[in-house]
């Protein structure tokens, strides 16, 4: 007997995108996103969901003005993603030319991880850290 789990995400990052179409295929290809959500017409995307293997992911659409991130710029953003395995997601992203910032590096804190960006600018960092257990009061 098998038993099924629902992981409900509540963070979602979202990004504007000047050619989001361009952007969802870079994600999946060069970081193994999902593709699980494309709304809109042409060129132009209302919303997409790219799920993340490990649970979670981000939210993104083409820059519009009645957009309520309308005033955000393309581009802008960092985002951290919690990897098991950060040397094979490196040379993947590599590959596909993302731009590496900072190369794979063992940090002080335990990490090991790279940063990069994608071709419109936006921040992805990959690494093993995945946060401080909570405290107990």
């Amino acid at each position: 007997m098998s038993t099924q789990t629902t992981n409900t995400t509540t963070i979602w990052p979202t990004l504007s995108y000047a050619n989001a179409r361009g952007a969802i295929a870079f994600l999946v290809d060069a970081f193994g996103f999902i593709e699980t959500a494309v709304y809109g017409e042409g060129e132009r995307v209302d919303h997409a969901q790219l799920d993340w293997p490990g649970g979670g992911g981000v939210m993104l659409g083409s820059q519009r003005p009645d957009s309520a991130v309308g005033d955000l710029p393309t581009g802008v953003g960092s985002v951290y993603i919690v990897v098991p395995d950060p040397d094979t997601l490196y040379r993947r992203a590599v590959d596909a030319g993302a731009t590496i910032v900072k190369g794979l590096t063992d940090e002080d804190y335990g990490s090991r991880g790279f940063t990069c960006r994608d071709p419109e600018g936006v921040y992805w960092s990959f690494g093993t850290y995945a946060g401080e257990l909570p405290r107990t009061q």
